[in-house]
C-alpha cells in the first residue's frame, strides 16, 4: 500500500478538490423514506437507526465518490446508538473504500500505553484474532488528541508507519471556546504554537514522497490567522479542516492552510453537504442529488482561491 499522505494527495489531484465530506447523520434530518423504510423493517430501534444511517451515507458516497477525495464519519454520531450503530460506521468505512474513497475516523482517540496500541491497532492496524493479525475498522487515518503527549501518540505512528495509515492530531479546533485552552501560553508561544512543534516533530519519520507526513493537523477554519503561524510551524503536515459552511468558516478562511500552489490542506465540511436537500429546501428523495451539487460548489469556492 501507498504511504498515507501520498495517497490522499494523489487523490486530491487526481480530483481537483481539496475537500472531505463528514459524514455526520442525524437521525431527525434522515429523509423519511429511509427512516420510514427502517422502520416497516425492524421497528422502532436502534437496529433500524443503524440501517437508516447506512442507506443515507450510501446515497451521499455513491453521489460523491467521482468528485470527493475523502470522507470523514464522526464516530460518535453512530456509537451512541450502541453496537447496532457502530456497525453503521464499520460499514459505511468499507463502502466508501469499496468506491474508491479515502476514510477519516473522526474519533478524536487517545490514551498511553496498551490502551493506546489498542485505539491504534483497532482504528488503524491489525489486532490479535486468536493468533492471526486481522484487519478491523480498517480506516485509512483516525483523528487524535495530543493532551497526554508523546506516549499517547507514539502508538499511533507506530501503526502508522507500519500499515501506511495516517493520522490528525487536533492542534486548532474551530469550536468558539477553543482560547480557553489552546490560546494561552506557554513560555514565549501559544498552546497551539508549542503544540504545533510538537506534532512537526513526530511526523518527521513518516514523511512521504509527497513530502507530507502521516502525522497531519486538524486547524479550524475558525482562526485564520492562527493558521497562518501554524502553516509555517508545520511544513511537513497535511491540515485536515473542519469549520467550513455551517460552523462559520469560507473559502478565504481556510486560503492560510494552504500552500501557495493548493496543496498541505484538506477541508472538511458535513451540515452543510450532506443535509443540503433540507437548505434548498428540495424532497428527501433528492437528498443524494443535493449533495453532489453542494459538493461541486463547494470544490468550485476553493478552487477560486489559486
Amino acid at each position: 500500500m501507498t504511504h498515507f499522505a501520498d495517497r490522499l494527495t494523489n487523490r486530491i489531484n487526481q480530483l481537483s478538490n481539496p475537500t472531505v465530506v463528514g459524514l455526520d447523520p442525524r437521525l431527525g434530518s434522515i429523509p423519511h423514506f429511509i427512516r420510514e423504510k427502517a422502520v416497516a423493517e425492524f421497528g422502532k430501534t436502534t437496529e433500524a437507526v443503524a440501517h437508516a444511517f447506512l442507506e443515507f451515507n450510501k446515497g451521499i458516497i455513491d453521489a460523491t465518490a467521482d468528485i470527493v477525495p475523502a470522507v470523514k464519519p464522526q464516530i460518535a454520531f453512530y456509537e451512541c446508538y450502541g453496537h447496532h450503530g457502530f456497525l453503521a460506521y464499520e460499514e459505511t468505512v468499507k463502502y466508501a473504500q469499496q468506491k474508491g474513497m479515502i476514510v477519516i475516523g473522526d474519533g478524536k482517540r487517545n490514551d498511553i500505553g496498551s490502551t493506546a496500541q489498542a485505539y491504534a491497532e483497532g482504528h488503524l492496524g491489525l489486532v490479535d484474532l486468536f493468533d492471526t493479525p486481522t484487519p478491523m475498522i480498517n480506516a485509512d487515518a483516525l483523528t487524535v488528541t495530543p493532551y497526554l503527549g508523546t506516549d499517547g501518540i507514539a502508538p499511533f505512528t507506530k501503526v502508522c508507519d507500519e500499515q501506511e495509515k495516517g493520522i490528525f492530531v487536533l492542534v486548532r479546533t474551530s469550536n468558539p471556546s477553543a482560547d480557553e485552552i489552546q490560546g494561552q501560553s506557554v513560555g514565549d508561544q501559544l498552546f497551539d504554537e508549542y503544540m504545533a512543534t510538537l506534532v512537526e516533530g513526530w511526523g518527521r519519520e513518516v514523511i512521504g514522497e509527497s513530502g507530507f507526513s502521516a502525522v497531519g493537523a486538524v486547524i479550524g477554519a475558525t482562526y485564520p490567522e492562527e493558521a497562518r503561524i501554524l502553516r509555517n510551524l508545520m511544513p511537513n503536515q497535511i491540515f485536515l479542516v473542519p469549520g467550513y459552511g455551517a460552523q462559520g468558516g469560507g473559502a478565504d478562511d481556510v486560503k492560510p492552510c494552504f500552500y501557495a500552489n493548493g496543496t498541505g490542506a484538506i477541508v472538511n465540511s458535513s451540515r452543510g453537504i450532506i443535509f443540503a436537500y433540507e437548505k434548498a429546501g428540495k424532497p428527501g428523495e433528492a437528498y443524494a442529488e443535493a449533495a453532489r451539487e453542494a459538493a461541486l460548489m463547494m470544490k468550485e469556492n476553493l478552487g477560486k482561491l489559486f
